[in-house]
């Protein structure tokens, strides 16, 4: 059976599948996502000076964050496994906010987004059971993709699309 067959019969049925990448060509793949999380003013505090009482809240949650990518394939039952090449996961303590944007590189048959924002994901989940002591209000917020390159749909940036279409 072919892969175009494949996807029509499981189109037709309804059925869940894990689509076949086989004759997908082995590219250099990368995507960012980004995400943050809204604390309060004492949280803030606590983690610009590094005195939330539980550790290493911005270090544990990079940590996390990168395995996360790495097993993404383990959370999500229809994303394929990949050999990831890299992962970086920025945590940047701001204003009112925990800003977190992952970046994820494989050299695969498939694309890294759902690496990406599993990066983000865990590394905020990880973020709000680190202060939750001290901020039960903590929201995790604005997880998306922020650009996507390598394979046959093209490449895709948030802000390019934002600046051609602010309205959207």
């Amino acid at each position: 059976m072919t892969v175009e067959q494949s996807r029509e019969k499981h189109a037709a049925t309804d059925e869940a599948y894990l689509l076949d990448v086989a004759d997908n060509d082995v590219a250099a793949r990368m995507a960012r996502a980004s995400g943050h999380v809204r604390v309060s003013a004492r949280t803030l505090e606590l983690l610009k000076d590094e005195k939330v009482p539980t550790s290493e809240v911005l270090s544990a949650a990079r940590v996390a964050g990168i395995l996360g990518a790495k097993r993404t394939s383990e959370l999500l039952p229809l994303c394929h496994h990949l050999a990831v090449s890299g992962v970086t996961v920025d945590l940047t303590v701001g204003d009112d906010d925990v800003e977190i944007v992952a970046t994820v590189r494989a050299m695969d048959r498939a694309g890294v987004s759902m690496e990406a924002l599993t990066a983000v994901s865990i590394a905020a989940l990880t973020v709000i059971d680190m202060i939750k002591e001290s901020d039960k209000g903590a929201v995790i917020t604005d997880i998306r993709v922020e650009a996507i390159s390598g394979g046959k749909s093209g490449a895709y940036s948030r802000q390019r699309i934002e600046d051609e279409f602010p309205h959207r």
